[in-house]
């Protein structure tokens, strides 16, 4: 019992009771996210924000979406659209180098309510929907949804929209959507730690979380399977303009305040 508990009370700042409660969100978030190809992310950091200090929730968020993500893409891999990771990846590299420099210096509501106007056009608009995948595209998305999640953390529907242009099922945006999120996050683990960032304390939560995050992708898995394309194309729509609503509602009470 004396280490279950050493483990709960690992974390800095994080009660017991958030210690489990943030791993069996993992569990429903990274269901959720394997399912419909996003919407789990933003939902989990929008708890870890209120239960976590403000200066471990993106890097935390950041190992826990990678543990998911990752596994998610290596199920699924035969489904990934490898065409446009090169300049993507490039992308992101450029994006979190130049977004390290001021993290701490952009306001977070403003970023916020531009993600969230541009994800509503994007899913509502009808220039986007007809925009033609290309590597410029790609390695400017990559570098602006990098920049991005340094402050709001889960940017995955930033990028959203252009993988649903650039795929033709189901299968394809999840595997490709959660290879590309391996990317961004992994290159904002290595930024956070060049900037001094302590993982270390953090490593029994995300481990769980991380754990039971996988058994969440299976679950999310299985019911992606079984999921009509319709149905996926509808619920994937659903769960961007929520994101994006609940960003600008975030971004509008932020600035209230």
């Amino acid at each position: 019992m004396q280490v279950i508990h050493d483990i709960l009370a690992s974390a800095p700042g994080v009660t017991e009771w958030s210690f489990v409660a943030l791993c069996l969100l993992s569990f429903l978030t990274s269901a959720v996210s394997a399912a419909f190809g996003l919407g789990g992310g933003a939902a989990l950091v929008a708890v870890m924000a209120s239960v976590m200090p403000p200066i471990s929730i993106i890097p935390v968020h950041a190992v826990v979406q990678v543990g998911s993500n990752f596994f998610r893409a290596a199920i699924m891999w035969r489904n990934i659209l490898f065409t446009w990771m090169p300049p993507f990846v490039i992308g992101t590299f450029i994006g979190a180098a130049v977004g390290g420099q001021i993290v701490f210096a952009l306001p977070k509501p403003l970023l916020q309510a531009i993600i969230g106007i541009f994800v509503l056009y994007a899913v509502w608009g009808p220039k986007v929907r007809a925009m033609e995948p290309s590597r410029l595209t790609f390695g400017c998305v990559g570098a602006a949804a990098s920049f991005a999640t340094m402050f709001a953390g889960a940017t995955g529907p930033l990028i959203a929209p252009f993988i649903k242009a650039s795929t033709t099922d189901r299968m394809m945006t999840v595997a490709t959507h959660a290879a590309f999120m391996s990317w961004q996050h992994g290159v904002k683990i290595l930024t956070f730690g060049f900037l001094g960032f302590a993982f270390g304390p953090y490593i029994p939560l995300t481990g769980l979380m991380i754990l039971f995050g996988i058994v969440g992708t299976l679950s999310g898995k299985f019911i992606l399977d079984w999921m009509p394309e319709k149905v996926f194309r509808n619920g994937f729509n659903l769960m961007l303009t929520i994101v994006a609503l609940r960003l600008l509602y975030e971004a509008s009470t932020e600035i209230a305040g």
